[in-house]
């Protein structure tokens, strides 16, 4: 069957050019036309007897470039998916080595693992989990969890700077934010039990602002009470109000 398809020959001294000038004169981008060379041209002895490159473009049916557009569509997604997995294997690997090369300099042997959590609310930052286990940490955590909050705080800097973007480092130690927080969700639900019992604002003792977050999103869907943080700097702290 014949080609009834319009097509154009084209001369110009390079295939990329006769392609881009053959185009430009059917008023079509390059993606919607079939290319096929029929001279690459060439260039002579100290540019005598050159020939010009010769190229045939035939327009692409419709259903032709939606298949082409589908390619491409694909393709970009593809691409796209594995620079995002290349980032973030390079964020792990620097996160690992920025907590391996500060413990080294503290004098402490532990393993590292790192990996990557899942964001606790749509558009935020998805956190990256930085698991510390190995025998007597507890210089690690100090008193509420002072030096691990420290520890978590340098190491959010070092990454970031790093990597130029912020990275919600998470830090922890044998497990002992796992276990402060199953202990916060537990007093957010008894203080809002008293606070819906006795109709009166309940105020909880001073707390950094991931401890903070906690209670917020433990008590956030309940409908019977509302959550404030109040103060300043290290007096900031949670009150639960009853709803009337």
């Amino acid at each position: 069957m014949k080609d009834t398809r319009p097509s154009l020959e084209m001369i110009a001294p390079t295939v990329e050019e006769a392609v881009a000038q053959g185009a430009a004169e059917l008023g079509l981008p390059e993606e919607a036309l079939e290319v096929e060379v029929l001279d690459e041209g060439g260039g002579g002895l100290f540019g005598l007897g050159s020939r010009q490159a010769r190229v045939r473009l035939t327009v692409r049916s419709e259903e032709q470039q939606r298949e082409t557009q589908v390619v491409e569509s694909e393709s970009a997604i593809v691409s796209d998916t594995r620079e995002d997995v290349d980032e973030e294997a390079e964020a792990l690997r620097i996160t690992q080595e920025t907590v391996e090369e500060l413990l080294e300099r503290m004098n402490i042997q532990a393993e590292i693992e790192a990996h990557w959590g899942t964001a606790d609310t749509p558009g935020k930052i998805k956190p990256l989990h930085v698991e510390i286990h190995g025998d007597d940490l507890s210089i690690l955590i100090g008193r509420r969890g002072k030096t691990l909050g420290a520890l978590q705080y340098i190491t959010r800097l070092i990454v970031g700077k790093e990597l130029k973007r912020p990275v919600s480092v998470m830090i922890d130690v044998e497990g002992y934010r796992e276990r402060r927080e199953q202990q916060l969700r537990r007093l957010a639900r008894r203080m809002a039990s008293q606070a819906i019992e006795t109709s009166r604002t309940m105020s909880l003792e001073p707390m950094p602002a991931y401890e903070r977050r906690i209670i917020h999103i433990e008590l956030r869907d309940d409908p019977q009470v509302e959550t404030l943080s109040v103060g300043e700097g290290k007096r900031r702290k949670v009150t639960i109000i009853p709803k009337q």
